[in-house]
């Protein structure tokens, strides 16, 4: 096939939902990461937490991927266009919130509820918003792209994704600089309010004519049992969430590294841009240079070299060598991230795109809980107690290598042949 031939493959492949819901996606991002990389450091600086119980908060910010799955189920029941306008209002609110807890008018509050619990609610808030976006967007690029250029499409959606990843914190941190870590909030909630008019004025439902839609409740409660008792598919979920574990250190507890034991004038929200801009530039690239390794492969080599890019800061502990490390772990991403969701895209059968994708997303969530509690815990005992912070790393390595050991493992024993067989297993556990 020449190049203009794919070129017009592409032009004609997507549907215009497919366009709107990516658009979305860009905003959502750059509100999600111009709030998480501020966060850490306003838990810990701003509103005096400790370090331990900052990451741990932090890791909070994650819950939103473990309500996934249930986001996915409802979306497939609403539908995408309603479920996306919701969860856009829900994220205005919980940024706005989040960016007001010192406010004068949370002073009732705050006299009522201890504040640690107030902010643990309202960290979890953008969970219910995100919960619903995800699977929407993964959703309508499967709905809204021809099987031809899906590949293309899910290439296209992590590149749009990170755009939004480089600009948050970029954006983020010129309003921390030059207004306040608070209004970093404020202007999360604006990104994500804007959408909400958005959708509501240019998303269409995407709707496929060989595909049937989840008509009832029953049917959606049906469609996510179905998930949750492929056993093969929670077991890869779960091991996988060894490499969320792994990348999430970057937001959770690297500013606070980078801060306390490199350079405390280190621009640490800025250098969380790097990653996201590396993605931008090279996701085409690569996805094009290992477009004929096996969807599973991509996974685990992406894990391994993630998880080796922490390294570096062992070997020499310094800004240039932070931003080498963050270089390294986009690479792993870039390699990994876009196979993943075909993966996934295909596992799911007919009209249950939504509920699977939201299930693809629960690895992320036990990643940044479990990795924030991890995080704290590193950072004091290591940094704090023992005085011996690059140690940090060594125990962030060896978990990302046995996760890239176990995914390899799962390849040879227990991975269907293929996702079209995993697809038919999971109908035929569902009739």
């Amino acid at each position: 096939m020449s190049f203009s031939e794919r070129l017009r493959e592409i032009q004609t492949g997507f549907e215009r939902p497919f366009w709107v819901a990516n658009v979305s996606e860009l905003f959502e991002r750059l509100s999600y990461y111009a709030a998480f990389a501020s966060l850490s450091r306003y838990l810990h600086e701003g509103l005096g937490f400790a370090t331990q119980q900052a990451s741990s908060l932090a890791g909070l910010f994650g819950f939103v991927w473990l309500v996934a799955p249930f986001g996915g189920a409802l979306a497939d029941r609403l539908g995408f266009r309603r479920a996306l306008s919701l969860a856009y209002l829900i994220l205005t609110c919980s940024y706005f919130l989040l960016g007001s807890l010192k406010a004068p008018w949370l002073a009732p509050v705050r006299g009522v509820v201890p504040f640690s619990a107030l902010v643990t609610i309202v960290l979890v808030l953008p969970a219910f918003g995100v919960a619903l976006v995800k699977p929407c967007i993964v959703g309508t690029t499967a709905r809204a792209s021809k099987p031809n250029v899906r590949s293309i499409g899910y290439s296209i959606y992590y590149t749009l994704v990170n755009i939004g990843g480089a600009a948050g914190p970029a954006i983020g941190s010129w309003v921390h600089d030059r207004m306040s870590v608070e209004k970093v909030f404020l202007v999360a909630a604006l990104s994500v309010f804007l959408m909400f008019f958005a959708v509501l004025l240019f998303f269409k439902e995407p709707k496929r004519s060989d595909e049937a839609q989840a008509a009832s409740l029953g049917e959606v409660t049906k469609n996510f049992f179905t998930v949750v008792l492929n056993l093969r598919f929670m077991l890869f979920l779960l091991i996988f969430s060894g490499y969320w574990i792994v990348f999430w250190q970057e937001f959770l507890i690297l500013p606070i590294y980078v801060h306390d034991y490199i350079d405390v004038k280190a621009k640490t929200d800025l250098m969380l841009s790097t990653g996201p801009v590396i993605v931008i530039l090279f996701t085409v690239a690569i996805s094009f240079l290992t477009q004929k390794v096996p969807p599973f492969r991509a996974i685990t080599l992406g894990t391994l070299i993630t998880a080796l890019a922490w390294v570096l800061l062992i070997i020499h502990p310094s800004v240039p060598m932070v931003i080498l490390t963050l270089v390294v772990v986009a690479l792993g991403e870039i390699i990994q991230s876009p196979r993943y969701y075909e993966y996934i895209s295909r596992l799911a059968p007919p009209g249950q795109q939504g509920t699977y994708m939201g299930f693809g997303f629960l690895p992320i969530g036990i990643g940044s809980l479990v990795g924030g509690w991890l995080g704290g815990k590193l950072i004091h005992h290591f940094g704090e107690v023992q005085h011996q912070p690059a140690r940090i790393w060594w125990v962030v390595t060896g978990i990302g290598v046995v996760t890239a050991l176990l995914l390899w493992i799962y390849d040879k024993t227990l991975r269907p042949t293929s996702p079209d067989a995993a697809g038919a297993a999971a109908q035929q556990v569902a009739a």
